[in-house]
């Protein structure tokens, strides 16, 4: 590895999974602006919209969980054009 080109502040930091509220820990160095108490330990907490723990590609599941409720803004809108008529 070559001397004096990786940054030095590496540290734990929590990453939470906003769509089911999984957390996982990783080292990193990005800047967050929030914390979180993980068994007594505070962490920098980063939120992020979809993970490994969420995405369709790593879960096996062809639904996507939406967390701004598009789908269901959706859903609603057009629920009547797909009901058989009578």
């Amino acid at each position: 590895m070559k001397k004096d080109i990786h940054p030095e502040n590496y540290r734990p930091v929590a990453f939470k999974d906003m769509s089911n509220d999984e957390v996982f820990i990783s080292r990193s160095t990005i800047n967050a602006k929030e914390t979180i108490e993980i068994d007594g330990v505070t962490y920098p907490l980063v939120k992020l919209e979809i993970t490994s723990a969420s995405h369709p590609f790593y879960t096996g599941k062809q639904k996507l969980v939406d967390t701004a409720g598009r789908v269901d803004k959706f859903m609603n809108r057009y629920a009547k054009r797909t009901q058989p008529k009578k």
